[in-house]
């Protein structure tokens, strides 16, 4: 197992695999509080957009031990109540479980993933429970979802 340190969000570091906004501190043009357009979601066919609650608990240790996919939408994901660690790696045709990155993602930031993006759940950073908000195509889950788990020679630790 190797393992890899969580870094900051940035835009840079973080444009490989999605784009991502502070809700709340929002900045860009300022139309009287709202501010438009801060991120897109392109989703897949004609699919109701579902907006789906998960609570995620803090790990003894942060092992990234699978990981999945969606081949044809992105993925938003906005924790409500905690900063979080968020893995990721680029998409390809195979697991590449050895380019995992991991970036601190602060409460309150709707981070969108694109196509393809391997990921899975975000990791509480402070609390034991965190309350996180998945914004997908309805049954995404089910049409559209490819894990895989990782053997342990391939597993990743995550260090803050």
């Amino acid at each position: 197992m190797r393992t890899i340190q969580a870094k900051p969000l940035s835009v840079e570091a973080f444009a490989p695999y999605g784009t991502y906004t502070d809700l709340l501190h929002p900045s860009g043009m300022d139309l009287n509080g709202f501010y438009r357009d801060q991120v897109l979601l392109p989703l897949s066919g004609r699919m109701p957009v579902a907006f789906s609650p998960l609570v995620v608990r803090k790990p003894a240790r942060r092992i990234v031990a699978s990981a999945e996919y969606h081949d044809y939408t992105g993925e938003a994901i906005l924790c409500l109540d905690d900063d979080v660690v968020l893995h990721v790696a680029p998409a390809s045709a195979a697991p590449v479980p050895q380019l995992t990155e991991a970036f601190v993602v602060p409460q309150g930031t709707l981070v969108c993933l694109r196509a393809g993006t391997w990921h899975l759940s975000a990791i509480p950073l402070h609390r034991e429970e965190a309350h996180v908000l998945i914004v997908l195509p309805e049954r995404t889950y089910h049409n559209d979802c490819h894990v895989v788990d990782y053997p342990p020679e391939d597993q990743v630790e995550i260090l803050v």
